[in-house]
């Protein structure tokens, strides 16, 4: 009697079972460490009288110093990046063009400039 399956469908549905079945079982795995993890914060109950302050503080905090010669859009622009990567407009200090060596721009225009 021989007990080989050499169907592909039946070769393949038993494969498929089995890496799903330990996908799952990572899956448990991982949120198990996320649940028990000793490094996450845990958030403390504020009471509301004390976040209120906090909240007015960030609202009345004052507007990026911007250099001369930069547009508006331009710093429109550069908050909407910044709020989209999480900083928040309050947190901009102050909106100025970068110190650039003439060297080192001139290596990257010939290193752009260069096919291989």
């Amino acid at each position: 009697m021989d007990n080989t399956v050499t169907n592909p469908i039946v070769i393949m549905l038993i494969n498929m079972s089995i890496v799903f079945g330990v996908l799952f079982i990572l899956n448990i795995f991982i949120r198990f460490i996320h649940f028990i993890d000793p490094t996450k914060v845990r958030k403390k109950a504020v009471p509301e009288r004390a976040a209120a302050p906090a909240r007015a503080a960030v609202q009345t905090a004052s507007a990026p110093v911007v250099a001369s010669g930069i547009s508006g859009e331009t710093v429109a622009a550069i908050a909407g990046a910044l709020a989209a990567y999480g900083v928040g407009f309050s947190q901009i200090k102050a909106i100025r063009p970068a110190e650039r060596n003439s060297w080192a721009g001139a290596a990257r225009i010939n290193g752009l400039r260069n096919k291989r």
